[in-house]
């Protein structure tokens, strides 16, 4: 039994249900099969028809993935929520239930490069416009809505440049002009940040990052509105069949017992480093919601209860003197992704944010001298030891 008045700890413990029903099993069964059998034809008649409720095949619909759904949703105080193998296919599930062909959308400007991609090669083949602004300037994104606009979508904090966008006023923004807004809350989790309660429609994540949190999985996470949900399961994802297999979701379903006390030390250990970078005569600028500097620090206490574990800082110097920097690295890894264990190191520019063109790159704001590093939750002493070693090296 889910207790509504338990705090978020005890949810992401006890909150997918607790135990089996069927035997006692304190962790949830990975049901690892493609079909289900029917009672009888009548009863496949029924759950095709709808008549009946229950499994039919692991494309549609499968007990461990369902475990999960409902899980997130709860962490994420939404109605209901959809899986999928990727957080890309969630991206693009999301896109292609909001939209049709000759429907626009509104995109904050920094964002993954691979979600910049997408726009790119993607969407002008379905015939779907996508406009990419400024979004911590509101008179931008009305600027950018017209009436063939379905929704508006914002990643914060965004990546790689950790820029914080007002949830809440992008909400009023989207509402007014009758549109959805959509937050992609990948850095900061359910656990540091809610876009629902602050008015957003649609919640993505890729669960590959913090809600996985071992870097063993890839999985993508929609959360939002039963109708909205429901048009996306039956109308879109079922058909399009980016699924999540049933072993990642048990992957994920454990990750999440271990989400709360995960983030508060990937945070712990980010304010430390981020405080270490902003005094160290190498560095030119570090980018870190905590730190009073941050140009919207007070924005970030406001609507995050913790500043999170993502780091950018740039480095005086160039691409050159970057790529001494992390070669020099011992402890961190360099690596694409992000919210593992291990701290990850990358260069945004010639990597992850590559399919930028270098205009678009800098009026991002990602710049060739940026580094980004995922804070992991090693002892802190340790990183700062060896981003010492690094910025020695430059």
């Amino acid at each position: 039994m889910v207790k509504k008045s338990w705090g978020f700890a005890t949810l992401a413990v006890h909150g997918s249900g607790g135990h089996d029903p069927a035997t006692g099993a304190v962790s949830p069964p990975i049901y690892q099969s493609s079909t289900f059998a029917f009672h009888d034809s009548q009863h496949g008649a029924d759950l095709f028809s709808g008549a009946a409720e229950g499994y039919i095949y692991s494309r549609i619909l499968n007990p461990t993935t369902q475990a999960l759904e409902q899980e997130i949703a709860l962490l994420e105080k939404g109605d209901e929520a959809v899986v999928f193998g990727s957080g890309m296919a969630a991206i693009t599930n999301t896109i292609i239930t909001l939209c049709n062909s000759g429907d626009n959308f509104v995109s904050s400007r920094t964002i993954y490069g691979g979600t910049h991609a997408l726009y790119l090669k993607v969407m002008p083949r379905i015939n779907v416009g996508v406009t990419e602004v400024d979004a911590t300037d509101l008179n931008k994104i009305e600027d950018a809505i017209d009436d063939k606009t379905r929704f508006l979508f914002i990643e914060t904090p965004a990546n790689p440049t950790i820029e914080i966008m007002d949830i809440k006023a992008c909400a009023e923004i989207a509402h007014r002009k009758g549109i959805k807004l959509v937050v992609d809350n990948t850095f900061a989790t359910p656990y540091l940040q809610n876009p629902l309660k602050l008015g957003a429609d649609l919640v993505i994540h890729s669960a590959t990052k913090y809600i996985g949190g071992h870097g063993d999985t890839v999985a993508g996470i929609v959360v939002g509105p039963t109708d909205i949900m429901t048009e996306m399961r039956k109308g879109v994802a079922q058909d399009i069949g980016a699924i999540l297999s049933p072993f990642n979701a048990w992957l994920l379903l454990r990750g999440l017992k271990t989400l709360p006390v995960r983030m508060d030390r990937h945070c712990k250990n980010a304010m430390r480093i981020a405080q270490f970078l902003a005094f160290h005569p190498r560095v030119e600028k570090v980018w870190y919601p905590g730190l009073r500097t941050h140009p919207q620090h007070d924005l970030a206490a406001a609507q995050m209860s913790n500043f999170g574990g993502m780091i950018a800082f740039d480095i005086k110097g160039g691409l050159e003197e970057g790529k001494r920097m992390i070669d020099a690295l011992e402890l961190c890894t360099i690596a694409v992704s992000l919210g593992d264990c291990d701290t990850l190191v990358v260069h945004p520019a010639s990597t992850i944010h590559s399919t930028y063109s270098p205009e678009d790159r800098e009026a991002a704001g990602i710049k060739d001298n940026m580094i980004r590093l995922s804070v992991g939750i090693e002892a802190v002493e340790d990183i700062i030891e060896d981003l010492t070693l690094g910025l020695k090296k430059m």
